[in-house]
């Protein structure tokens, strides 16, 4: 490892080797090479007067790039696809003339970028799924367990914890649902030539315009894609790359969300995520237990929403048929978004895998709440036993108010049901309060709603998905 240059922690923490090598020099010039050999076998097919000898020259150094002779190349010309144009050309001398034949250079360059951004998305696709199917087991898990519900992180109405995890699951669902559609959308930029007219083509096939309408379509298909897009400059609209980073900010946004309300739950102590054995949280407090991963996903989750503005600021900015400002831009923001957003659904991955819940410390909170909220139904009992509604209203109105200072002014436990049973206006002893004091009669519908939702909605998506099941996260650091 070189120590005296700068490494980027997505590549050195974050994002998996599957996702680095996506967006690597090494994939990127096969893929090159691919499109030359596709181009060539489409013209060759088509009527150009290349051989079969030539198109198997190039297929067989199609892997071993010689990264030599093109960085030597290079630095003559500045420029990169003539440089590996130049190199392919030295090892593969029959095919050396043909090579990037009626091309520019967005013919590599732009096409490369929708096959790498779609195995990309496909990476997150696989993650996003398995995020959700752990999920959906926590939920299942938890569906029936009563805890405190917030509302302006305020205590309020009792849900369970599994109704709680529905909520996370549903956001990254709709993040699954604008990843397909936008993967699904993709199409390849096709070879248009320098301004888009396939005007290189009009000389190539002689002017043969039924001809030329089937190069885009046979090349899309040679490489794996439906279609290309019908019209372009000499780039595919970078518009498509600010659909596919708007992806990516919704999945962190989604993942934002979730991990604040752990970092929240773990701060209460009614949920955790994993904290290894010999796991250091603070350097100086032993006993901590900060959760880190839930920190990191925040972190992260906050650079990708940023780092959507980068395509979308440069699609508004093109002039015309294209300008050169998008490339530094685009070698930063694309990647760094995929493997920004990599590291973070391995980290959800790994976080929900071990969340660790405390259902003593859920009770006791929210049975030091489930008095106030319970008021209504005694005063409903008070009524039946002979009070009077209005009156009772004001009587728990007070008490509450009462049982409240006790509990913020002098430390003491919600004492509200012993005011209650005191006060003779509500005809009903201690006993018969505390047998009210059940949370599952006051979380209303949750276990159900948690229940229906994954059967109705994520064990089919689920079942759709099952072939990329089971995946398991690795956290560096």
């Amino acid at each position: 490892m070189s120590r005296d240059k700068y490494m980027s922690p997505l590549s050195e923490r974050y994002a998996s080797k599957e996702m680095q090598y996506v967006f690597s020099p090494d994939k990127k010039f096969r893929t090159w090479r691919k499109l030359w050999i596709a181009l060539a076998e489409t013209e060759k097919e088509l009527g150009l007067p290349i051989t079969e000898e030539q198109i198997e020259e190039l297929k067989s150094h199609a892997e071993d790039i010689n990264y030599d002779v093109a960085r030597e190349r290079e630095k003559i010309v500045r420029h990169d696809v003539m440089s590996h144009v130049y190199a392919y050309g030295r090892q593969c001398p029959k095919a050396k003339g043909i090579i990037h034949l009626g091309a520019t250079s967005c013919y590599v360059g732009d096409n490369t970028d929708i096959i790498v951004m779609s195995e990309a998305l496909e990476i997150v696709r696989r993650k996003l799924v398995n995020v959700i199917a752990k999920l959906a087991k926590f939920a299942k898990e938890y569906k029936d367990l009563p805890t405190l519900a917030f509302t302006h992180f305020q205590p309020a109405q009792p849900t369970t914890v599994g109704k709680r995890a529905t909520l996370w699951i549903q956001e990254f669902a709709m993040d699954l649902e604008d990843l397909e559609y936008v993967k699904g959308t993709l199409k390849l930029l096709g070879s248009k030539g320098t301004t888009g007219t396939q005007a290189s083509f009009l000389e190539l096939f002689e002017g043969n315009q039924e001809t030329i309408d089937k190069i885009d379509p046979m090349i899309a298909k040679k490489m794996g894609f439906e279609a290309c897009y019908p019209v372009s400059g000499q780039t595919y609209s970078r518009k498509v790359d600010t659909r596919a980073l708007n992806v990516l900010a919704g999945i962190a946004a989604s993942a934002h969300k979730f991990s604040n309300d752990i970092r929240l739950l773990q701060h209460l102590k009614e949920v955790e995520e994993p904290f290894e054995p010999s796991q250091i949280g603070s350097s100086a407090m032993a006993y901590k237990r900060n959760p880190m991963r839930s920190e990191r996903i925040a972190s992260l989750s906050r650079y990708v929403m940023i780092d959507a503005l980068n395509p979308a600021v440069t699609s508004a900015t093109q002039w015309f048929e294209r300008t050169l400002d998008d490339s530094a831009n685009k070698r930063l923001s694309i990647p760094e978004g995929f493997l920004a957003i990599d590291g973070i659904l391995d980290l959800c991955l790994n976080v929900v895998d071990g969340l660790v819940v405390y259902p003593k410390v859920i009770e006791k909170r929210l049975m030091s709440e489930l008095p106030f909220m319970a008021t209504e139904n005694i005063m409903m009992d008070a009524v039946k036993a002979g009070g009077d509604r209005q009156e009772l209203h004001e009587r728990i109105r007070e008490l509450s108010m009462k049982a409240g200072q006790n509990v913020k002014e002098k430390g003491l436990d919600n004492n509200l049901l012993e005011l209650i049973a005191e006060d003779p206006a509500f005809n009903l002893t201690l006993d018969e309060l505390r047998e009210t004091m059940d949370p599952a009669k006051y979380v209303g519908r949750a276990p159900l709603q948690a229940e229906t939702y994954l059967k109705d909605v994520i064990h089919p998506l689920l079942d759709k998905n099952q072939d990329v099941l089971g995946m398991k996260a690795e956290i560096h650091v």
